[in-house]
């Protein structure tokens, strides 16, 4: 029998969609969407190549200074491993570098940016999501759980979630800003907004046509109608 969408069970829809919606103390809803096994670990292959480069550099100078050297080297590689990722998290929103690159951040549960409890605890129980060898622990935590969580993320109460870019401004037509002359509901401004948002992508004869549409109720000849819309359309989106 074909799979219909009435014949999806919850239980299905829950697994297939992985967002998190949270509710905020201002009773807003943040949509969260965690990130996967595969950017994950690319992000982590990224910090390593950063952290290898790093120590490589600061080994081969350190060299130099014979056995002090070698002490001070073992210092900075216990700074190196287990501080990168903190300081990172902690200090630049959530980011290392790798996870920048992906476009990936940490948070705590509720959304709120990550502290340095938090940090500290997911990143030093890397020693358990290792185990036995090559981060099996960890791998087979974030198959399995619904938001793909290795150990240290379930016992911080953190989440690594895809950093959505805020929406850009939408781009108008030039235009002096209008009052329009009739009340208009909120789909009546969504639509003359997408027509101006849109006004690019249109030949100039298809604007005229669409436009022409409203020339009446907006008391302007045909041929004026769609600088009159620009201009109601720029008075609605307020100064930018």
């Amino acid at each position: 029998m074909p799979l219909t969408s009435n014949s999806v069970s919850a239980t299905d829809r829950t697994r297939l969609d992985t967002r998190f919606k949270v509710e905020t103390p201002e009773g807003i809803d943040l949509i969260l969407r965690p990130a996967g096994l595969v950017p994950r670990a690319l992000a982590f292959s990224i910090d390593l190549m950063i952290r290898g480069a790093l120590l490589g550099a600061l080994f081969a100078v350190l060299a130099l200074l014979g056995q002090f050297g070698t002490g001070l080297g073992t210092i900075l590689l216990f700074l190196v491993t287990w501080w990168y990722m903190v300081l990172f998290e902690v200090l630049n929103q959530g980011r290392s570098p790798g996870k920048q690159v992906m476009g990936l951040r940490v948070i705590h549960d509720d959304g709120t940016p990550i502290g340095w409890a938090a940090s500290l605890t997911r990143n030093l129980l890397r020693f358990v999501d290792i185990l036995p060898f090559g981060y099996t622990l960890g791998i087979l935590s974030c198959l399995n759980h619904p938001a793909f969580k290795r150990l240290g993320d379930i016992a911080a109460g953190t989440l690594v979630v895809y950093r959505d870019t805020p929406p850009a401004a939408p781009e108008l037509p030039q235009a002096d800003a209008l009052r329009a002359p009739f009340s208009m509901n909120i789909n009546e401004q969504h639509a003359l907004l997408g027509f101006a948002e849109r006004a690019h992508s249109l030949s100039s004869a298809r604007r005229q046509e669409l436009a022409s549409i409203l020339a009446e109720p907006l008391q302007v000849p045909a041929e004026r109608a769609e600088q009159q819309i620009h201009g109601i359309a720029r008075g609605l989106l307020g100064p930018t």
